[in-house]
């Protein structure tokens, strides 16, 4: 448990809360945390979670904006690392399967709330990270095309479903395995067999 101090800028009580949630989902059901699992982590009464977010929907909408900026940063900061687009590719890969290690109740967080089926606004943040993450990919592609780097004729939207959807695979089997930390060797391997076929001439 992590005991916050009182009188707080409601901006950093706000981020303890969201690091609470995160912390909690790392080995639990998000589906099980309640706003009392959250007060208790922190050394705060329900009521004080409830003075920084009305709603417990608000908590999730919260962490999701997070995720969504802290996993672009991520990305954006491989794509500029990158010596060429094939590496950028490489790198945004590896830097969302580091990301999923350190924060392991991400997943667990989208994946509980895809589950819904009424379109929340927790559906729409999500939809906004891909909408992003898509656009780092397009760059890429677009730089590896004008390089020469890919196969003429590629069909770069498809490639990008893939690229993503193994992701979501490696993310999904080290879930069922209970072990996030044995999925970034495994990525290496998946990531280079990726970048060979994507480089095929049809």
């Amino acid at each position: 448990m992590e005991s916050i101090p009182s009188r707080l800028p409601t901006e950093v009580r706000q981020a303890a809360i969201v690091g609470a949630v995160l912390r909690l989902a790392a080995t639990r059901s998000p589906a099980t945390i309640t706003t009392g699992d959250i007060a208790g982590e922190l050394g705060f009464t329900q009521g004080a979670v409830f003075r920084h977010f009305p709603t417990k929907d608000a908590i999730w909408l919260a962490v999701l904006e997070w995720v969504d900026a802290e996993l672009i940063a991520a990305l954006e900061d491989a794509e500029r690392e990158a010596a060429t687009p094939l590496d950028g590719l490489a790198r945004v890969f590896m830097a969302h399967i580091r990301f999923v290690m350190t924060w392991p109740g991400v997943p667990r967080i989208i994946f509980q709330d895809l589950q819904r089926p009424d379109d929340t606004l927790l559906k729409q943040c999500v939809r906004q990270l891909l909408g992003r993450y898509r656009q780092i990919l397009a760059r890429l592609f677009d730089a590896a095309a004008r390089q020469g780097q890919i196969g003429a004729g590629l069909d770069v939207h498809a490639a990008t479903t893939l690229f993503i959807g193994t992701v979501q695979g490696l993310v999904m089997q080290s879930m069922l395995a209970d072990n996030p930390a044995a999925i970034e060797e495994e990525a290496r391997r998946v990531v280079a067999l990726y970048l060979r076929a994507i480089q095929e001439k049809p």
